[in-house]
């Protein structure tokens, strides 16, 4: 039963944008906050053992839609993806300073002998993500603040999903084609 709550809070915390935009549009004033609320705290139930790093953001998420539903202020809702970004940030940038960055941590679970020569560059590929968490936060912050429901769906939900497949996707290339021939 943990595992599927889990898959389950895990896929409804990646449609977050698509759920608060449905919900919104078409459910009662209130009741997708409460949705998000209980689905977080759920998802911090299961989390107490596993990364601590991200408790903070769920803890964030649960006061933001708690607090979005006794306060009746949907656009609260809107903001979680900027506390994602950030928070993200925070554990990239936190291994950059203390070490081994985050990227390095990733790889050492596919390759624990990683060559000493492959520690910079593992550190600026988590210099590269550092830098799109600040963008992906800022665009956040803009749309949640500036532009329309619509918007705010179509970039958190769709277009940076979309840049963060094509980080990953493009760092594989480089390294797959490139470093590999060196």
């Amino acid at each position: 039963m943990r595992l599927f709550l889990q898959i389950v809070t895990g896929f409804l915390l990646l449609g977050y944008p698509i759920a608060v935009y449905f919900g919104l549009t078409y459910l009662p004033a209130g009741s997708i906050a409460l949705l998000l609320c209980l689905m977080l705290i759920i998802r911090l139930a299961l989390q107490k053992q596993q990364v601590k790093p991200l408790i903070l953001p769920v803890i964030v998420g649960i006061v933001l839609t708690a607090g979005s539903y006794l306060a009746k202020r949907n656009d609260w809702l809107l903001y979680y993806p900027v506390v994602i970004n950030l928070s993200m940030l925070g554990l990239f940038a936190y291994s950059l300073k203390r070490g081994p960055s985050m990227i390095e941590r990733l790889a050492r679970l596919k390759e624990p002998s990683l060559p000493p020569e492959a520690v910079p560059y593992l550190n600026r590929v988590t210099q590269i993500w550092c830098a799109l968490f600040i963008f992906n936060g800022a665009v956040a912050y803009y749309t949640a603040s500036y532009t329309s429901l619509e918007v705010w769906t179509l970039y958190n939900g769709l277009i940076a999903y979309l840049l963060i497949g094509m980080l990953l996707g493009g760092e594989w290339l480089y390294r797959t084609l490139w470093l590999k021939k060196s």
